[in-house]
């Protein structure tokens, strides 16, 4: 069971920049951010951009592996997004992973003028989006004429430093999602149920998650991959369970999901005043003795 955090992009950097550092002591497998323009609560306070973060935190880390979790098409082109990612990645010397989904019906979903999409409009742009992206990391010139997107001689040179390109994290619980997830990612992401995990009896938490890694063993099967060749990451902070309460509660909490099948947990880090308040003795002690303790 691998444990990372996310970092919200909420600190100017002669703050955040001791943040990402401190995360990187605690041990944690990857530190990553949000990639949205606002989000929810955090609306009118302060919030960066997710690439020149994860740049910054590339310069001020070593080991650490850094991403989005996650980045979505609601306002970005797959086109300037491979050149920013491939930066990204020789910037921080191969560490970079990014996490990806189709995107919802927050603030950026609208901040550049355009209506909502529907959720089948959101469905079929990131069935365009990622093979496209995909194609722009790994091959030298990209010529591309879709519905959504466009790419005219595109070149991306010299290439992600992780070959054939930086792994992706594809959140996705639906059957158009999951297939992509079969197909493009090093990784899965959920935090539960989409149609409103926080009103999940807490007992179900892990029987909902349990249910979409079967569909997803189906994805995968009908491709002919073995469904352990993908990470499945949780990221923790959308239901009713509270795991940072304690290192046991934590512990606890991990062991049910490493037994159905999940391998790395995601934790945000804690923001006071915030729905992700948490004690920080708390928080750092899981960094550094949960992971003993579920091996």
């Amino acid at each position: 069971m691998r444990l990372s955090t996310v970092i919200l992009p909420i600190h100017r950097w002669s703050e955040g920049q001791k943040v990402w550092r401190h995360a990187e002591d605690l041990g944690f497998h990857t530190a990553y951010t949000y990639d949205h323009l606002s989000w929810r609560s955090f609306r009118d306070a302060p919030w960066f951009g997710a690439v020149p973060t994860l740049t910054a935190a590339a310069a001020a880390t070593e080991r650490m592996r850094l991403g989005t979790l996650v980045t979505s098409p609601n306002f970005r082109h797959p086109v300037t997004l491979a050149k920013d990612l491939i930066t990204l990645d020789d910037v921080s010397d191969g560490r970079i992973t990014l996490g990806i989904g189709a995107g919802g019906t927050g603030f950026d979903a609208t901040a550049m003028g355009q209506a909502a999409w529907s959720p089948r409009e959101r469905a079929d742009r990131f069935e365009e989006f990622v093979p496209v992206l995909d194609r722009l990391l790994t091959e030298p010139v990209v010529t591309y004429e879709g519905e959504f997107y466009s790419a005219h001689e595109v070149r991306n040179i010299p290439g992600c430093v992780q070959r054939p390109r930086i792994p992706f994290a594809v959140a996705a619980t639906g059957p158009r999602g999951l297939k992509l997830a079969a197909r493009y990612g090093q990784a899965w992401v959920t935090y539960g149920d989409p149609r409103g995990p926080g009103d999940i009896p807490v007992e179900e938490c892990p029987a909902v998650v349990s249910r979409q890694l079967d569909k997803l063993e189906i994805a995968c099967a009908e491709i002919d991959r073995e469904m352990g060749e993908l990470d499945r990451v949780l990221l923790q902070g959308s239901t009713a369970e509270r795991p940072l309460e304690s290192l046991d509660a934590f512990v606890d909490y991990a062991g049910r999901y490493a037994e159905i099948g999940i391998t790395e947990i995601v934790i945000h880090w804690p923001v006071p005043g915030s729905v992700f308040d948490a004690d920080m003795g708390v928080f750092e002690r899981i960094a550094t003795e949960a992971a003993a303790q579920l091996s």
